[in-house]
């Protein structure tokens, strides 16, 4: 299927999220890779893991729409970055879909999920006990999947280790919708404001957040 879906968030920045129902071999051959890349694809099991990495390079390449080589690269934190083009990266993948998110000016952070019930039993390790206080109990699984993917985002903004999602990673209390954003802070060394946006797609979630509030 490829492309199931775009948004356009201003000028510059964007995001894109790919079905993936293509074979590998059929991914591959969208792209160009160099010795490196190639050696890391074939140290990954066959499977989804292949095709995820695949499925996000294939995106990428159509949202930048180029014929160049792209030279997307990892740094000392494993954030993924573009050594030969402008643009901010940010990708995500979940069972079925992928998802790229990209800028010209700014640093973004995007996450899919698939929602699922096991969610509940992880939110004590994600989730303070304040912010579990405004968990909707009718939509309790959706509810905490945009808290998480939404912690995510930022975490890949931020593009930093050593950061915990209960401990540095804070949400502001916000009603449950199928679309929206809300105010969150990340806290390590200086306090930074970051308004994050969500919204619900299929059976999934989309969080992503791009560049820090003034």
């Amino acid at each position: 299927m490829g492309l199931a879906y775009q948004k356009k968030i201003d000028a510059k920045t964007c995001f894109a999220v790919w079905k993936i129902e293509e074979t590998a071999e059929d991914l591959f051959s969208r792209l160009q890779l160099n010795d490196i890349e190639r050696a890391y694809l074939e140290s990954l099991n066959n499977g989804k893991r292949n095709l995820h990495w695949l499925s996000t390079r294939v995106l990428l390449r159509q949202m930048l729409n180029t014929d160049e080589y792209i030279d997307c690269r990892v740094d000392e934190h494993g954030k993924p970055y573009l050594a030969n083009f402008p643009h901010h990266i940010s990708f995500s993948h979940s069972f079925d879909y992928a998802a790229v998110m990209i800028s010209k000016d700014k640093p973004v952070g995007i996450d899919i999920e698939l929602v699922k019930s096991k969610i509940i039993r992880v939110a004590n390790k994600f989730m303070s006990p304040t912010e579990l206080e405004f968990i909707d109990p009718n939509h309790t699984i959706p509810h905490l999947y945009i808290c998480w993917c939404a912690k995510e985002a930022v975490y890949k903004l931020n593009g930093r280790g050593n950061v915990s999602f209960k401990d540095h990673i804070h949400i502001k209390p916000f009603l449950y919708a199928t679309k929206g954003s809300f105010a969150a802070t990340l806290e390590v060394e200086e306090e930074k404001q970051i308004d994050v946006c969500f919204e619900a797609f299929e059976d999934y979630m989309i969080g992503y957040a791009a560049a820090y509030m003034p």
